[in-house]
């Protein structure tokens, strides 16, 4: 009786722990079904080719401001706003009737002086034939030699004074100095235009090549120079070719190459001014533009990280790591400044292998999370046919 008593104890207990173990299973499962499944990546580590990017000002080769070189008013304007102008076209014509009035006086100044040469030239010639008889003084004669010099000189002078009233006509038409694009024109047909004028009638545009014009900080320059091992011009040439990025974050489609480096720093800002040479064959870029230069620089035994992928707590940085039972980790980490505006390039807090969690952050993903990995490697391969 007793035995039988121990053995139905017995099973009972092997029942309830069968019971137990069975739905201890099926919780686990259900949780791991549950458990959401979001990319995960594998760190490795690779060389990377980060860009840093400075803001720039885009000039043409030459801006030449146009400024009348007499005073009058403009009669016509010749060309129109963004017109593409020649070396040597005209841009605006001044009234010319008070310069070729002078024109025409200065002529018959020259005129007059030369018939006054003429007639010193007969009267130094007779003098001298009548000195050479001895009839007349050598002081009368070379009183006569005196007046022809005087005559000569005064014909100079009125073909000098010439000269000039027809440099100041030819000034009434304004002439393009070089090949280039015309800015904007603030003065049209009617108004005063004088040298001393503050706003310029236009300006002229070479912009076949433009220059980009930014900064270098005096850490930068250090950087560079390896501390001042190197020289700064033998730096410049080693730098590789730079982009252009344009304000509406686009690509310039040429390359870029750094030309030159100011040898001042500026005491107010502490940085130098920099400038880039880019090829501008199409007029796309004009004076005026802005944009950024962005410098390449190549990272090796980098790792990376999505920018998206980290979270931010009283300025520090951290991931979500997966243990090895695919529970998330909170893990701190440190990034360079440099990035190219999508990943960043950790120095610390990860090694290679590590999984990270790189969707969900900051919306769905918390600490202590169980996880279902999907390797972004696999996903980014599956997208293109899934589209397909």
């Amino acid at each position: 009786m007793k035995r039988n008593f121990f053995v139905s104890n017995c099973v009972a207990v092997a029942v309830a722990l069968m019971a137990t173990m069975s739905a201890c299973s099926g919780g686990d499962q259900q949780q791991q079904a549950q458990a959401p499944t979001l990319k995960v990546l594998t760190v490795e580590e690779v060389s990377a080719t980060l860009q840093q990017t400075y803001p720039a000002q885009i000039k043409g080769k030459t801006d030449i401001e146009i400024r009348p070189q007499v005073s009058g008013f403009i009669t016509k304007v010749c060309v129109d706003e963004g017109q593409q102008v020649r070396k040597g076209q005209v841009l605006f014509t001044i009234d010319q009737v008070q310069f070729q009035a002078a024109v025409d006086q200065a002529q018959a100044a020259v005129n007059t002086a030369r018939t006054n040469v003429a007639n010193a030239q007969i009267t130094e010639a007779n003098q001298r034939a009548l000195y050479q008889r001895n009839i007349i003084s050598q002081n009368a004669w070379q009183t006569s030699e005196n007046q022809l010099h005087a005559a000569q000189a005064q014909l100079a002078q009125a073909e000098a004074a010439l000269t000039s009233a027809r440099k100041n006509l030819s000034y009434c038409q304004v002439v393009a100095p070089c090949d280039g694009v015309v800015g904007s024109i603030p003065n049209r047909e009617g108004s005063l235009a004088s040298p001393s004028s503050a706003v310029p009638l236009t300006t002229v545009s070479d912009n076949s090549q433009v220059y980009a014009y930014f900064s270098f900080t005096e850490k930068d320059m250090l950087e560079m120079t390896n501390n001042g091992t190197t020289s700064l011009d033998a730096a410049v040439r080693a730098l590789p070719e730079v982009s252009l990025l344009l304000a509406d974050g686009a690509e310039y489609g040429l390359k870029g190459k750094v030309a030159t480096v100011s040898g001042v720093i500026d005491s107010s800002t502490g940085s130098s001014t920099v400038r880039a040479l880019f090829d501008n064959p199409s007029g796309m870029l004009r004076s005026g533009n802005t944009g950024k230069v962005a410098i390449p620089v190549t990272v090796d035994h980098a790792i990376l990280v999505p920018q998206n992928a980290t979270f931010e707590v009283q300025s520090f940085r951290y991931v979500f790591c997966l243990n090895d039972s695919n529970v998330t980790v909170n893990t701190q980490i440190e990034v360079l400044s440099l990035n190219d505006g999508k990943n960043f390039v950790v120095t610390s807090g990860l090694k290679p292998g590590d999984r990270v969690v790189i969707e969900g952050v900051g919306t769905s993903v918390r600490t202590g999370m169980t996880v279902n990995p999907a390797p972004a490697q696999e996903q980014a391969q599956q997208q293109p046919a899934e589209q397909q």
